[in-house]
């Protein structure tokens, strides 16, 4: 294993750190990003570097899917786990016991991960349409249907779900309502989960360009084309877009602008959405690794090898991140030095992405389980 070595990181400082523009408190891990866009949790204080390596199993649930499993990745609000199943349902399960508390059937697979606001649970389904469900009863309350699968994961911001679809477009849609807002062509799939900041959408293609859109309209601010497909999300932190391709590359982008500040290049593709904070990108690649590159210039700090692909997108909470690999396993590193201090193995490879809610770090795999892991 190889070491990451961040001299100038100072982990107290970390809750003095915000995402460029307003940082609301986040409550639990309510969407895939967080809603500092950038896959960080600053509230967490339970789970440190020093006592991670004592999680346990508190629990695990059973899908219906032993074949495909859950790729979907957990979001956690009040006390409830939502997450989405190969087996065509999204699930709510209480967090402290593991215990069914509803669940909904779509017509399809669901790799979506939810975005949970204000009571309502936001995701996506491959039978082509976006869902909003009840948190509290799973009831529908309304579906919009596009062109082809949605296995994308949206993000909700002052009202409005951003999500794309493999139909080719990005969607804006009312909140409350579902009622179609705007829609943006692209080139090609998208599969990309949105991050918006500063009245901007920010996304993915697989037409392998990376696009800004003006939140409001819809209208094209800045694109860039990496060359190849561009799968995973983008993060967000002090004025600075943080992306991968499927060509390999990390990218880091002037937001305001869409200018090319650097780029760093591993050795297979980058499907994950990075982790940022205290000045390094977290970011995991297909040639097996975790990557801690700093984020003002791409240089590599250090890398940590699983024993496979990693397509799960790292999670940071209090100086420890958590990840998940294509070997089975879900992984707690320290963010500081890239050292291992947990490991579990599961049934089935782990693409899903961790979400780490007071002293839990929750995760799907293929195995077909949800997993829960606390100190008790």
């Amino acid at each position: 294993m190889k070491r990451i070595s961040i001299s100038l990181l100072i982990l107290c400082a970390c809750l003095a750190s915000r995402a460029w523009g307003q940082e609301p408190i986040d409550v639990g891990w309510n969407q895939f990003h967080t809603l500092n866009m950038r896959r960080w949790n600053p509230y967490e204080n339970i789970l440190n570097v020093g006592n991670v390596g004592n999680l346990k199993l508190k629990w695990s649930y059973a899908t219906g899917n032993n074949s495909y499993g859950v790729e979907s990745s957990p979001a956690v609000v009040n006390g409830v786990v939502y997450i989405g199943s190969y087996d065509n349902n999204v699930y709510a399960l209480d967090a402290t016991t593991g215990a069914s508390i509803w669940s909904y059937r779509t017509g399809d697979f669901v790799n979506s991960s939810p975005a949970v606001v204000n009571g309502v649970v936001y995701i996506g389904s491959n039978d082509h349409n976006v869902y909003a469900l009840n948190a509290a009863t799973g009831s529908l309350l309304w579906k919009h249907t596009t062109g082809d699968v949605v296995d994308g994961s949206p993000v909700v911001v002052n009202g409005v779900v951003y999500i794309g679809s493999n139909d080719f477009y990005v969607y804006a849609l009312r909140a409350s309502t579902g009622r179609l807002l705007w829609r943006f062509r692209t080139r090609g799939y998208v599969g990309s989960c949105p991050v918006v900041a500063k009245g901007v959408v920010y996304v993915g293609g697989g037409d392998d360009w990376v696009y800004a859109l003006n939140a409001s309209t819809g209208a094209l601010l800045w694109s860039f084309d990496t060359g190849y497909y561009v799968y995973g999300g983008p993060a967000i932190a002090n004025g600075v877009l943080y992306i991968g391709s499927f060509n390999g590359d990390v990218y880091a982008f002037d937001a305001g602008s869409g200018a090319k500040l650097w780029s760093y290049h591993t050795d297979s593709y980058v499907q994950s959405t990075p982790a940022v904070a205290n000045g390094v990108v977290y970011v995991t690649s297909s040639d097996d690794n975790v990557y801690g590159l700093n984020a003002k210039t791409g240089a590599r700090l250090g890398s940590f090898a699983t024993g496979a692909g990693v397509i799960s997108s790292p999670a940071l909470a209090n100086g420890v991140l958590y990840v998940g690999s294509w070997d089975g396993s879900v992984y707690a590193l320290d963010a500081l030095t890239g050292n291992k201090l947990w490991s579990y193995a599961t049934g089935g490879d782990v693409g899903s992405s961790p979400a780490v809610v007071n002293g839990v770090v929750y995760v799907g795999s293929h195995d077909g389980n949800v997993y829960a892991f606390g100190l008790d």
